[in-house]
């Protein structure tokens, strides 16, 4: 199991290929998603991803981050998530 710390290392490392900066990231008991993202800058993610592969996470953590960027899952959206995670999909 990752721990809360080292799981938002992975957030940060990805923000920094994504060139995103969130404004505050959360760990904690989601019933019904993986993750969320405030149109604010905060990312609140599935304490239940501390327990996935690296794939999964990163997949998780892309995705939010993107929307700070693009915020629906038009063209773009899905064309960065293809580019940065490619077979990883």
């Amino acid at each position: 199991m990752l721990s809360k710390q080292e799981f938002k290392s992975e957030v940060q490392k990805w923000a920094a290929k994504t060139r995103v900066s969130p404004k505050e990231i959360h760990i904690r008991p989601m019933k019904n998603k993986w993750a969320s993202c405030s149109s604010k800058g905060r990312l609140s993610f599935n304490e239940e991803l501390l327990d996935k592969s690296k794939n999964r996470r990163s997949e998780v953590i892309v995705h939010e981050l993107l929307h700070l960027r693009y915020p629906n899952h038009g063209k773009m959206f899905k064309a960065m998530m293809n580019r940065l995670l490619g077979n990883n999909l």
